[in-house]
Parts: structure tokens; C-alpha cells; sequence
């Protein structure tokens, strides 16, 4: 389910204030941060980011 532009242009990394962009893969919704030391994954669950540090998932 991809999100609103709108939403897209407004939304930060609650870590790093860096813009977040859309996963390209359809298995795992996901907002991705830009930010280069910080590249948080947060989880989007029933069309809704969730954007807890706690719950985001860590680079490999």
C-alpha cells in the first residue's frame, strides 16, 4: 500500500530528522531514512508508519 506524496514530503526520521522515502520491495512495507549515518528502516503496519525508534529495524 503506498502512502500519500503529501504524507511522504512531511514525514522525518524521529532519529535523525533526515527524510524518509518508500521501500521498493513489495514483501515488507517499510520507510526508509536517507540520513547517511543513520539508514533506520521503520515498519508501515495496516498502511500506518510506525515510527519508534524501538521498532524500527537496523541496516545489515
Amino acid at each position: 500500500m503506498a502512502l500519500e506524496a503529501g504524507l511522504l514530503e512531511i514525514l522525518a526520521c524521529p532519529a535523525c530528522h533526515a527524510p524518509l522515502e518508500e521501500s521498493k520491495t513489495d514483501s515488507t512495507p517499510e520507510l526508509l531514512c536517507t540520513g547517511e549515518g543513520c539508514a533506520l528502516a521503520y515498519p508501515i503496519r495496516d498502511g500506518i508508519p510506525v515510527l519508534l525508534v524501538d521498532e524500527a529495524r537496523r541496516p545489515a
